[in-house]
Parts: C-alpha cells; sequence; structure tokens
C-alpha cells in the first residue's frame, strides 16, 4: 500500500492530511509537511530498520520534522501504519532504529 495512492477516508492524498499544532498555519506549513510525511514514509516503507539520521541522509528533511513524521504515520488519519522503534547497539548509547510497515499485510 502506497501512501496516500488509494485516497479514502483513512487514507487521505497528502495535500488533503489534517495537519496541526499549536504553531500550525495551514496555508504556510500544508505543503512542507505533506511533502515530508510523504518522503519519510517513501524512505521506511521498504520495512527496513533506519536510525533518524540515515533517514535525514536519504530525505534531507531535519531530525524533529523526521521524527515527527514518524509519530504522524502511526495515526489513523495518516494511515495507521505500524511504527516500531529498537535501540541499535547498547541502550544506554541511546541510539534507536525505526521501521515502518504495512497496516494491513504487516509488511
Amino acid at each position: 500500500m502506497e501512501l496516500f495512492n488509494k485516497y479514502s477516508d483513512n487514507n487521505p492524498k497528502p495535500m488533503d492530511a489534517k495537519f496541526n499544532g499549536s504553531d500550525y498555519v495551514d496555508k504556510r506549513d500544508r505543503r512542507r509537511l505533506a511533502g515530508q510525511i510523504l518522503r519519510v514514509h517513501d524512505c521506511m516503507i521498504d520495512g527496513q530498520w533506519r536510525t533518524v539520521n540515515e533517514i535525514h541522509a536519504i530525505t534531507g528533511d531535519p531530525h524533529a520534522s523526521i521524527s515527527a513524521q514518524l509519530r504522524h504515520l502511526r495515526k489513523p488519519r495518516f494511515g495507521k501504519f505500524i511504527v516500531t522503534k529498537q535501540p541499535r547497539g547498547d541502550k544506554a548509547n541511546g541510539l534507536y532504529e525505526y521501521q515502518v510497515l504495512n497496516p494491513s499485510t504487516g509488511n
């Protein structure tokens, strides 16, 4: 399942996705955020484990924005993707990697 390719109430087009936040201004932010979530999705939907820094190297998006978009992908209005997290290496180092799976198939 490609994000936003099959439009439905649970899988809107990127520009129809409902972003929000205390500093969110639709006219200013929608296009940028829609691009970010689409790039993060396209990078991660292969099911490979990646750190935020590795996602950044692929997408060019800011680290904090990548983290936010990974959280958004879990929400029903953004497709309810399965986003898992695990430590990479020694947990004491605080480095985590993420995986995104299709909610329909778990792949």
